[in-house]
């Protein structure tokens, strides 16, 4: 008996893009079937195209994950999440568009727009249908939708209650070009460990600070070794005021502590072994506005 060839049949990139809050980085973890990205309530979670790689018997799909399009800021990080969302579109297979069901802003519209100007095929993936108690709502949303662009499919999904997400990815994979698998079976992103540890720690002060700290705050890891069976991690908080750099610590460094344990913990989990982890937060005036300081903590094009 001849054993089917474990090697894919087809590959492709899939860029996921939509405005900010619609729940790309829950699907993308959701169709992973772990946590890649970070997530929060707050827009603007995500700060860099990152590619997650589902590896399937039949397919292996490149899935792009991007910063929210929006309209709301000037600064020079406002316009480094733009740049990125929209260059994740310049070599890809499949756009993946996500919206919120019955929703629609002008945010929307210029998403939208980008994947029009660049004319790659397209998928819509309309998130949030579990809030709605009554799914007939969904049909003229569903109708108006597709007077807007001759998407490939429409697919209404819950990414967080993992709705339709089997039916979601066997569409995706039917229009993915035939081809070989660019990434071994067992790897699941091109990004090294330490940005995924800055990440976590970032994570745990967009969850924690609610409103008091909207986007004044990157990690930079000074220090990643493996010893002794063990990371040893020191990462570094930047914020642009002193006062921020007070509510981080927080009274008797409590807050800081607090954070740093739950980051710990989502690090042993990632990596799959114990963490030794320090963190440190020092100001940087107005970093976010400021190109060159952007380029210094890793926000480059």
């Amino acid at each position: 008996m001849v054993e089917s060839d474990p090697i894919a049949s087809r590959c492709g990139t899939v860029t996921i893009l939509g405005r900010p809050n619609v729940g790309k980085s829950t699907l993308l973890n959701r169709l992973l079937g772990q946590q890649l990205v970070i997530t929060s309530h707050k827009p603007q979670t995500t700060r860099h195209a990152i590619l997650g790689i589902k590896t399937r018997p039949d397919a292996q799909i490149l899935f792009v994950d991007t910063p929210g399009i929006h309209q709301r800021g000037s600064n020079a990080l406002n316009r480094y999440l733009n740049r990125a969302a929209h260059a994740a579109l310049a070599e890809t297979h499949l756009a993946l568009f996500v919206v919120e069901a019955l929703r629609w802003t002008p945010e929307d519209a210029i998403a939208l727009e980008a994947i029009i100007a660049v004319g790659i095929p397209t998928i819509a993936a309309i998130n949030k249908i579990d809030r709605i108690a009554d799914r007939s709502l969904l049909l003229p949303y569903l109708k108006e939708l597709s007077e807007r662009h001759a998407f490939l499919h429409l697919v209404p999904i819950s990414a967080a209650k993992g709705e339709q997400l089997e039916l979601l990815e066997s569409l995706i994979v039917s229009v993915l070009p035939a081809g070989e698998p660019v990434f071994p079976p067992d790897q699941l992103s091109d990004r090294p460990e330490r940005f995924f540890a800055a990440e976590l720690v970032r994570e745990q002060l967009m969850r924690r600070y609610a409103d008091e700290l909207p986007y004044s705050t990157t990690v930079e890891i000074e220090r990643f070794v493996e010893e002794d069976g063990r990371y040893r991690i020191h990462a570094l908080i930047w914020v642009e005021r002193p006062s921020q750099k007070a509510i981080i610590i927080g009274k008797q460094g409590e807050a800081l502590k607090a954070s740093a344990t739950r980051a710990r913990l989502k690090m042993e989990r990632f990596l799959g072994c114990p963490v030794h982890l320090r963190v440190w937060v020092k100001v940087k005036k107005s970093w976010a506005s400021d190109e060159t300081a952007l380029a210094a903590l890793g926000y480059r094009d």
